[in-house]
């Protein structure tokens, strides 16, 4: 292989597609979901054995870190793939349909999984393309569940110099790759609130403490948050998804639950909201006669893509797949990401990967996180000339 970083790392990128393609659908076919992913573990620990890799299985989740030494001196690059799954049946039928009930790939992990094993190979038999090292960081547990925190706290990112990462998208046109510096994806906290009042008979409700007025009055005062505590250059999003109270039409109950999500692209809009959000609720409960229990369970924090290094994956891209095979992004996008724990500690950035099938325009492709959502597998080889490349171009 050639040094430059273009036709020659693409093709083989693309010599390794059969690989990729079978490890991405022997994946899919058995998801996991969480921290512990004893069989997606052992697949990818399979399909680097032999690669001369030092290979370190995680303590306190099935996570797999694996270094690979040029012999030459050089910035360690870390490489990161997630591997689990979501609480999704999968309802579209194909030879590597989800066996597993109640679990499916639909965010597209076993697609990131299969392309970091690739590229792993890929390195490892090019080791005079580049120099220093390079920690490949597959990381269970995205979902939700703080995984890269946990492989943060085992010493992943000791000695770390610049991070990557790539997320497939099926609404992005395929082989296309995006990103930006700065922000990329939004944080994501959870909110939950219990209005506590007094219960008792509908036909007589000046003898109750009825809650479900304030509850009511707090969805739409969340959104004054938004419009009178911020700046109206900041973006943010306040949502309500769950509301439950009473059993029937005669009573009025005693308390009344709802419960939400909070997304921004900046640490201190996410302090203004969480501080509104108590204020909002404790206020409007009680002038309603009623008190309130309000939690906010801190989620990822913001993705903020380093600069310099979102211009790597640009310059990278380019080299590799030509300048109209990059798009700029002009906004980042509310889905959050814990590869943001690792962005908050070294720098580098993350990249989004189409992966639209060739059948439908992206407008009209079943989104991540469908029961019905397909991937292009078409485009893999992108990624895991793209993952190389990262490694390779030192800038």
């Amino acid at each position: 292989m050639n040094a430059s970083i273009g036709p020659d790392l693409l093709d083989a990128a693309r010599g390794l597609q059969d690989t990729t393609i079978e490890l991405r659908r022997a994946i899919h076919a058995q998801p996991e979901i969480g921290l512990q992913l004893p069989m997606t573990q052992q697949k990818i620990v399979d399909a680097i054995t032999g690669l001369g890799l030092d290979i370190t299985l995680g303590e306190s989740t099935t996570s797999v870190v694996a270094d690979l030494d040029s012999g030459k001196p050089g910035p360690t690059v870390l490489l990161r793939g997630d591997m689990d799954a979501l609480p999704l049946q999968e309802d579209y039928e194909s030879d590597f349909k989800s066996m597993i009930d109640g679990a499916m790939h639909a965010c597209g992990h076993d697609m990131h999984v299969a392309m970091l094993a690739s590229a792993a190979r890929l390195l490892s038999e090019n080791t005079d393309e580049f120099t220093g090292k390079v920690r490949f960081m597959f990381q269970p547990g995205e979902e939700g569940y703080h995984g890269a925190r946990y492989m943060i706290e085992e010493g992943v990112l000791d000695g770390v110099d610049r991070a990557f990462a790539i997320h497939v998208t099926s609404s992005v046109p395929n082989g296309l790759i995006g990103s930006r510096g700065g922000p990329l994806l939004a944080s994501a906290d959870r909110f939950e609130i219990n209005v506590l009042g007094g219960g008792g008979h509908a036909s007589a409700p000046h003898n109750c403490i009825d809650p479900i007025p304030p509850a009511a009055a707090m969805v739409g005062g969340f959104q004054t948050i938004l419009t009178r505590d911020l700046d109206p250059s900041q973006s943010a999003v306040i949502t309500v998804a769950h509301i439950e109270a009473g059993t029937t039409n005669n009573i009025i109950p005693p308390s009344a639950f709802m419960e939400g999500t909070i997304r921004t692209f900046d640490e201190d809009v996410r302090s203004t909201i969480h501080d509104g959000i108590h204020r909002v609720s404790t206020n409007t409960a009680a002038s309603h006669r009623c008190s309130c229990n309000t939690e906010i369970i801190p989620g990822y924090p913001v993705t903020v893509n380093n600069q310099e290094q979102a211009e790597l994956t640009a310059k990278t891209t380019e080299q590799l797949l030509g300048a109209e095979s990059f798009l700029w992004m002009d906004q980042p996008i509310f889905a959050a990401e814990d590869f943001s724990y690792v962005l908050n500690q070294v720098p580098g950035a993350m990249a989004m990967l189409g992966v639209c099938p060739d059948d439908v325009s992206p407008a009209e492709a079943e989104p991540n996180h469908s029961n019905l959502v397909r991937f292009n597998e078409s485009a893999l080889y992108n990624g895991v000339g793209l993952y190389a490349g990262m490694v390779m171009n030192n800038g």
